[in-house]
């Protein structure tokens, strides 16, 4: 095999041209090809080129300070974006609220698996995933905006069933990070805290005719990568570019190298830190209830994250198995900028297969996030008011795990409360409901889960609710919470009850230990 070029990252962005469509690896703030993405915006900036690219990536890209995909946030750079979380690329959602690029937000999972899908010359990727969400096109079909038009998603029976088809696009160049590479373009991803779709996305470009850019921390010589750890292929890459800005190749952006969420070393549980009693940790140990032994768990980002950390503090940490959608299966999952890697990780799979997994119904337990709910059950977690969220892996996860928990507080912006006693004490209510008659877009379809069967329940940190056939159902209450007040005339619909709603266990209340070991 000939030796592949070494060139610089702003040589790498002189291979993108006008009208191209790009492609990047990336997980929140790990993963990203940081110096390829910075020497494309760098040289848009200085030369007013390219012009009008199409962005495709899976996962949230970013952190909120400019990085990641944000680097595409330049009017007349970009011409459209399709992605799976928009949360962390704010200035990208500018650009998709002025009307300036056309935007789509599918299902993470779903774009995960359409790389593979076009590496193979497929039409799209079939699945029933986000039937009856907004990804469906007798919804919203996934468009963010008025100026988007076109169908990527298209209605299709066979079979006799009803799916969803995501429709292949075609890809020009790919940025991917890797962490070393040898001189013939076989490249490692050690140090990575997933491997995601970088397989997948080589394939792809590859088969589309396009050029593939691997960014690395090093080029070592011919033979000295272990073959079972190259993910890349030397066949599959067009050219590396050597990080020479460490922060630039950060494992975490902001965040120190660990080695235990790659594999490197196992740290002691006891390490960790645990929060002290507060309404999400209350919402925590509520959930922490519904573990079970020898479980596959998947935890969300934001309060589900305090399930965990209630789970080790409690000794249950080894019940059962926590997933990330990002592929690693085991160990405890990490959050803000670490969220997609998980210390003492026992597994890391290529996100597409971890997908495949959820996506059948894999995960026994999940754990998701919930901003918005109304009266037919649904959630909405991606899009408010002019600020576009997205949904990353939610629709996968949501509408296929055997039973899923909803985990938020009661009502948002400014919310404080206090534990005086084993009871709940509102000291400021939060300024927004988060359980409004109408949510403002279906990211979790209450009706498909009715026509499913699926057990569905919202944990709060003064009320529990359940879907069942004939609606929502308050069950149960927080000791010292007004039913009437603090909870009934703080919603948007009524919910259906049997009876007075029971108390929430004794124990979630309290700084001891609740004992579920």
């Amino acid at each position: 095999m000939s030796k592949k070029p070494v060139i610089t990252a702003a040589e790498a962005a002189a291979w993108v041209q006008d009208g191209m469509t790009i492609t990047t690896s990336g997980f929140v703030a790990s993963c990203m090809p940081e110096a390829l993405t910075k020497a494309l915006e760098q040289r848009f900036v200085e030369t007013g080129a390219p012009k009008a690219l199409t962005l495709f990536y899976a996962a949230a890209q970013g952190n909120r300070d400019g990085s990641g995909a944000d680097h595409f946030a330049h009017e007349g750079m970009t011409k459209r974006v399709i992605g799976g979380h928009w949360n962390m690329v704010p200035e990208l959602g500018k650009l998709v609220m002025e009307n300036k690029i056309e935007a789509y937000n599918l299902p993470q999972g779903t774009l995960s698996q359409l790389y593979r899908d076009i590496a193979g010359h497929r039409l799209g990727t079939l699945t029933h995933v986000g039937l009856n969400t907004f990804a469906d096109p007798r919804v919203e079909g996934g468009k963010l905006n008025a100026i988007t038009t076109e169908d990527i998603v298209e209605v299709v029976e066979v079979c006799g069933q009803e799916r969803l088809l995501y429709k292949a696009q075609h890809f020009d160049i790919g940025f991917i990070r890797g962490t070393y590479a040898d001189e013939n373009g076989n490249v490692t991803l050690e140090h990575e805290v997933a491997s995601l779709e970088a397989t997948s996305i080589a394939q792809a470009v590859k088969n589309c005719g396009g050029k593939v850019v691997v960014q690395v921390e090093k080029v070592v010589a011919d033979g000295a990568l272990d073959p079972k750890l190259v993910k890349i292929p030397g066949i599959y890459v067009d050219a590396i570019v050597v990080c020479e800005n460490k922060e630039d190749h950060a494992q975490c952006v902001g965040c120190a190298y660990d080695g235990s969420m790659s594999g490197e070393f196992r740290v002691p549980l006891s390490s960790l830190e645990y929060p002290p009693l507060s309404a999400k940790k209350i919402i925590g140990r509520r959930a922490a209830l519904e573990l079970q032994p020898d479980k596959v768990v998947n935890l969300g980002i934001g309060i589900p994250e305090y399930i965990s950390m209630v789970a080790n503090e409690e000794g249950i940490g080894d019940y059962m198995t926590l997933t990330v959608e990002a592929g690693p299966v085991g160990g405890v999952p990490q959050g803000g900028p670490k969220f997609g890697g998980s210390v003492n990780v026992e597994a890391i799979l290529d996100q597409p297969y971890q997908f495949d997994f959820y996506d059948g119904g894999g995960v026994d337990l999940a754990f998701l996030g919930l901003a918005q709910a109304d009266r037919k059950g649904n959630i909405n977690v991606s899009k408010f008011g002019p600020r576009i969220a997205g949904c990353g892996g939610f629709i996968n996860i949501t509408q296929n795990a055997k039973r899923v928990y909803f985990c938020g507080t009661f009502t948002a912006g400014g919310l404080k409360t206090a534990v005086q006693d084993g009871k709940l004490v509102i000291l400021q209510e939060g300024r927004e409901k988060k359980l409004i008659d109408t949510v403002e877009q279906i990211t979790f379809s209450g009706d498909y889960a009715v026509k499913t069967g699926q057990p569905v329940m919202y944990i709060t940190e003064r009320a529990v609710f359940e879907l069942r056939a004939d609606g929502v159902y308050l069950t149960e209450i927080a000791p010292g919470i007004d039913l009437q007040t603090q909870v009934l005339d703080l919603m948007g619909f009524t919910p259906k009850m049997d009876g007075a709603p029971k108390l929430m266990d004794a124990r979630i209340f309290s700084d001891a230990l609740m004992g579920l070991k």
